[in-house]
């Protein structure tokens, strides 16, 4: 009887440390603590909407929008049209790997929008690869239920999303302090629209304390440049900084956003 005792308090133990176990696990799996400081999904939103509205450039799509802080851990998730089936569904987990790959790639002292990485990423570019680097991890991408994405409880939040996209659409976040705090990344138009876009949602988050780029605009440092020239070889055109974007339908001139802080 006694041995009987033993053999189930060692097992109530074990059953207890394996549900204490299981508790840190989760908590180890929502990093969600350093989005302290950006935007909610109700501010996302809000500033995605009026993007979208404002801006007149590409198809006038809905679009998509994510926030991820210096980690990459998503932050928030918003739609700007009125379910999630209004975008293209495809351009959610789109919009996070932007998010991604501008914060991955930009620093205080240098902001690099993924506009400015499409042709630095061609055959023969300075970070020819790039776009094979940090892949998305597919189990944060398209975890479910699908009836919660872009809404407060969107299954990506809290997580790492990883992923790297080369056109236009993700900007890093800098506060005042002229600090990388994270990035927004937004996808449902052309790619020139979702850079104009994504602009225009950062600065409408006061989030746009940008110092220096690649663009050539002191004004602009991280904005889209449009310097590709046709290739007299065929193939890829040449971007005469190695920056350069490809122009898209309704594009609109890059200096008709508002400046940076």
């Amino acid at each position: 009887m006694k041995q009987t005792g033993k053999v189930l308090s060692v097992r109530l133990s074990a059953i207890a440390f394996a549900l204490i176990a299981t508790q840190g696990a989760f908590a180890d799996d929502d990093e969600s603590g350093g989005c302290v400081g950006l935007p909610s999904q109700a501010q996302l939103k809000a500033a995605l909407v009026n993007a979208v509205t404002v801006e007149t450039s590409g198809l006038n799509f809905q679009m998509w929008a994510t926030v991820v802080d210096r980690d990459g851990v998503v932050c928030a998730v918003a739609f700007s049209g009125a379910d999630r089936g209004s975008q293209w569904p495809g351009s959610r987990v789109i919009s996070a790997q932007k998010a991604n790959t501008a914060n991955a790639f930009s620093l205080d002292g240098l902001a690099l929008s993924t506009a400015n990485l499409y042709s630095a990423v061609q055959p023969g570019g300075s970070l020819y690869g790039l776009q094979h680097s940090n892949p998305v991890d597919t189990g944060v991408a398209y975890r479910g239920p699908s009836a919660s994405y872009g809404s407060t409880s969107d299954p990506m939040v809290g997580k790492k999303i990883g992923g790297v996209n080369v056109f236009g659409g993700g900007l890093a976040l800098y506060n005042s302090a002229r600090r990388v705090v994270g990035a927004v990344g937004v996808s449902g138009d052309t790619s020139c629209a979702d850079h104009n876009i994504g602009w225009r949602v950062r600065h409408n988050l006061i989030l746009d304390y940008v110092s220096a780029g690649v663009s050539g605009d002191s004004m602009r440092p991280d904005n889209i440049v449009f310097d590709i020239k046709p290739n007299p070889s065929g193939g890829t055109g040449i971007s005469t900084q190695g920056f350069g974007h490809p122009t898209c339908i309704n594009t609109s001139d890059p200096k008709a956003l508002p400046p940076v802080r």
